[in-house]
């Protein structure tokens, strides 16, 4: 077995079982303790396990949320490749929503210099990227800025918000489940999200297939509010027939 097929299965049985120890790890791998440490050190960096005594779980279940310098360096090809997906959503002209996250910023790098676009975001991220191109108009949505995304959180963007209607919202998140919806780690983040999902005709949701199948503490959406999922081609198909069953299409770039 590959490290990385490895250390794939520590993550899907972390992510079942809600933590899993070296030992048992160790005799279910037929690997040494220390080799399952290092498995364990590694998904730690990548934000996707939290070391504890003995063993290790999963960040989403005890409510940790990867720094956006650490969400940046993961899955750089995929998140390219689904941005690139995501411009095919755009509208010939009009209003757009992009969320805050590391892969609609990607989809802001890549939006189009051949038509008008008004674009309101709550990333400062985002809104560096945007306010100096021409055909774009920025609106940026106030409240208070969490460090960890770089995103206004707050009653302040939801009540923007609640004034807008836009052609189609860009949406991030931390997890995405037929049984559970959309859910994110923060509570004030899952309301503004919750905002713009309610401010669009559609909503296209940009994840890659990490995010697929987890679940998160706060919930921002049911799935029916989804009208495209755009992941990468990591996702299996019996996971992406399940949630076109659900209602969303789903595009594998």
């Amino acid at each position: 077995m590959y490290a990385a097929e490895r250390q794939q299965l520590i993550l899907e049985r972390a992510r079942g079982d809600g933590r899993v120890d070296v030992n048992g790890l160790s005799s279910f791998l037929d690997v040494t303790p220390e080799t399952v440490r290092r498995d364990l050190s590694l998904l730690e960096r990548h934000g996707l396990l939290r070391r504890v005594h003995g063993g290790a779980v999963p960040v989403e279940r005890l409510g940790f949320e990867p720094g956006l310098a650490v969400r940046e360096d993961r899955f750089v090809a995929e998140k390219e490749r689904i941005a690139k997906a995501a411009v095919a959503e755009l509208p010939d002209d009009g209003a757009i929503l992009l969320d805050a996250g590391t892969t609609t910023a990607r989809l802001a790098e890549q939006l189009p210099f051949d038509r008008e676009l008004r674009v309101v975001t709550n990333s400062l991220t985002i809104a560096n990227t945007v306010a100096t191109r021409s055909n774009l108009t920025l609106y940026l949505v106030g409240g208070r800025v969490r460090g960890v995304t770089l995103a206004g959180v707050g009653e302040w963007p939801v009540r923007a918000l609640a004034e807008v209607f836009v052609d189609v919202a860009f949406l991030g998140t931390n997890g995405l489940s037929v049984e559970r919806g959309l859910t994110t780690a923060d509570q004030t983040e899952a309301g503004v999200k919750h905002a713009m999902a309610n401010a669009a005709r559609r909503c296209v949701v940009l994840a890659d297939h990490t995010k697929i199948g987890t679940d998160h503490f706060a919930r921002v959406a049911a799935i029916d509010v989804v009208d495209t999922v755009i992941t990468d081609t990591g996702l299996d198909d019996e996971t992406a027939t399940e949630l076109e069953a659900a209602g969303p299409r789903v595009v594998r770039a």
